[in-house]
C-alpha cells in the first residue's frame, strides 16, 4: 500500500506533493514502517538503536 499524504520536514505541514507548496522543500512519509515480531533484522535494528 501506498501512502500519499506527506509532511514537509521544514515547515510541518502535510502535503499530496513531493514538494512542499509553502517552502518549496522535499516531503517526507509520515507514517512509521511496518512491524513484525518475525522480522528476520530486529536485532541490528536494535543494536544501531543503542549503539548510537
Amino acid at each position: 500500500m501506498k501512502h500519499l499524504l506527506r509532511k514537509c520536514e521544514f515547515c510541518k505541514t502535510y502535503t499530496l506533493e513531493e514538494k512542499c507548496t509553502n517552502c518549496d522543500n522535499r516531503t517526507l512519509d509520515p507514517h512509521p514502517p511496518k512491524f513484525s515480531l518475525e522480522d528476520k533484522y530486529i536485532r541490528y535494528r536494535i543494536k544501531e538503536k543503542y549503539e548510537s
